[in-house]
């Protein structure tokens, strides 16, 4: 793919694909006629189509890559869990998979931020290589395992690569695809990410029922027959897969940072902290990147206790038991599928910045409305409503902080921002159930039967409904600070625009485009720096200018 860098006035790095190889044939030789046969035409076609449907051929690449890790992903998340209980034993499998899945969550609390410092250093296409590559080596080792310690140390060596393959191929993303077709492309990963499930699924058992099937010295040799063995083979093989695809992959070249450190190996602790501060005082001073992280982050405490608590307020609340719970888990798909695939096909309408606030603040609602039913089918129509927005709310999160990080920045901001999801889902599996039991206790000792007196209605309270309403609650909470975050970004860049037009005799707009972008990324990217350095910006001659 041929790309070129345009540094537009918001002071984004934005890499436009422009018409060349990926939308039309290769011209002729000077001399010839050009080539008419159908094979040249169906090329033509099939070029088209792919851009059109994916922006361009690079991120089309990338596409395939993030469909085979991810189908690999899942695949090794199954594996590994069965691999978990069957080395734990009726006694204690359960117990060695809580263990084992507690390993892939530490890595990200502990070192996601610093894992997206050293995405910013070294080059992004290598880091995905190295990462997939290194997974494949985990997961042939895992046939050989005969462990629980040993699976653990395997699950957090996978976690850490996971880790930085992640953030590198976000942050790759808005070079690959002009602007305006972000909101497709972040639709079209999740449609990789998480619709490889069903997929990974079936081969997993697929494979499982083959390899009991297999004979011989070479299978025996490589424990083909044992219960999940040959999904680690595969999954290892798909991490190969989409190294060799991303390796193919033409990234442009990394600007230039502005500092003297430069892009490059990490050169010394006092560098790393000083990067380290760098991002996070970019998300606390850029007003929508601020957002984002409030709203997806928070947000997800509220409706991360929707999934230890669902089945609980089904049968508590609903009485409709595990079909109740399953319709649930559908429609809540099924809206998360219709809220990605809106926002892609109305993205050049959307004022992203206020949608991504409102659809976090709708969220909230649905979940409380849903809850204070106790039909199965209100309730299944507004958790379709929360699915909705959810997948909404993904989709416009990642692709403001696609327009509004500096490409020098963005594996710190994702890198961030998973940490944060990770903490608060964490916060919300841990406390839910906790919180519940609680509020139950506090339930019947304040009212008879768990029930109160509400427009002359006798209302069901206990401590599941209660415990949903104040997630609800969290996440209305969440996108109301999103907005508010907004609000004060646009207050302060028109005032900025004031302030400039007066000190230059001019009146009017600065010229730069009004897409929800509140602060100019550049400007704020450099306060980050100064704050984190303690140096002047770069252009300061002292005194205001």
């Amino acid at each position: 793919m041929t790309a070129r860098t345009g540094c537009s006035n918001l002071g984004r790095v934005t890499i436009q694909g422009r018409r060349g190889a990926d939308e039309r044939p290769e011209a002729a030789a000077p001399g010839q006629p050009e080539q008419a046969d159908g094979d040249t035409a169906s090329e033509s076609a099939g070029n088209g189509l792919i851009v059109r449907l994916f922006g361009s051929r690079a991120f089309f690449r990338l596409w395939l890559a993030m469909f085979a890790s991810a189908t690999g992903d899942w695949l090794g998340f199954l594996a590994i869990a069965d691999l978990a209980a069957r080395l734990g034993g009726d006694s204690s499998g359960a117990l060695a998979v809580g263990f084992v899945f507690m390993a892939r969550m530490l890595p990200g609390l502990l070192f996601g931020a610093v894992v997206g410092v050293v995405v910013d250093r070294f080059d992004r296409k290598r880091v995905m290589v190295v990462c997939d590559l290194g997974r494949a080596m985990v997961l042939l080792s895992l046939p050989f395992v005969d462990s629980v310690a040993g699976l653990i140390v395997a699950s957090l060596v996978l976690e850490l690569l996971t880790l930085a393959w992640q953030p590198a191929k976000e942050a790759s993303v808005p070079n690959l695809v002009p602007q305006s077709r972000l909101a497709t492309a972040n639709s079209l990963s999740i449609a990789a990410g998480y619709g490889t499930f069903p997929l990974a699924a079936a081969l997993f058992a697929v494979l499982a029922k083959f390899g009991e099937s297999m004979q011989g010295s070479v299978a025996s040799a490589l424990r083909f027959g044992q219960e999940g063995s040959l999904g680690f083979y595969v999954d290892a093989a798909t991490f190969v897969v989409s190294a060799l695809l991303i390796w193919g992959l033409t990234l442009p070249p990394r600007p230039q940072r502005s500092s003297a450190r430069g892009a490059g190996p990490l050169r010394s602790v006092t560098t790393a902290w000083t990067d380290l501060k760098e991002g996070w005082s970019f998300i606390a001073t850029n007003p929508v990147v601020r957002a984002v992280n409030v709203g997806l982050a928070t947000g997800l405490v509220g409706g991360g206790m929707l999934v230890p608590l669902g089945k609980i307020f089904i049968d508590r609340v609903l009485h409709a038991g595990s079909a109740g719970f399953g319709l649930f888990l559908t429609v809540l798909g099924v809206g998360v599928a219709v809220g990605v695939l809106g926002v892609s096909v109305l993205q050049a309408r959307l004022p992203k910045a206020k949608v991504f606030a409102g659809v976090v603040v709708t969220s909230g609602i649905c979940l409380f409305a849903a809850t204070s039913t106790s039909s199965l089918t209100p309730a299944a129509v507004l958790i379709f409503g929360l699915g909705s927005c959810a997948g909404a709310a993904y989709v416009l999160g990642f692709t403001l902080l696609h327009e509004n990080v500096d490409d020098e920045l963005r594996g710190r901001i994702f890198s961030a921002l998973n940490t944060l999801v990770r903490l608060c889902l964490v916060s919300a599996f841990a406390v839910g159930p906790f919180l519940t039991q609680v509020l139950d206790q506090l339930s019947v000792r304040l009212f008879t039967d768990s029930r109160i007196e509400l427009f002359g209605a006798r209302v069901f309270v206990p401590g599941v409904r209660l415990t949903m309403w104040l997630a609800a609650s969290i996440m209305v909470t969440a996108g109301l600070l999103a907005a508010r975050s907004i609000g004060w970004g646009r207050r302060a860049d028109r005032t900025g625009r004031s302030g400039r037009s007066g000190r230059s005799g001019r009146s009017g707009s600065t010229g730069r485009p009004e897409d929800g972008a509140a602060v100019e990324p550049a400007a704020v990217a450099g306060m980050a720096r100064s704050a984190a350095t303690g140096e002047a910006p770069a252009g300061a001659t002292g005194g205001a200018r």
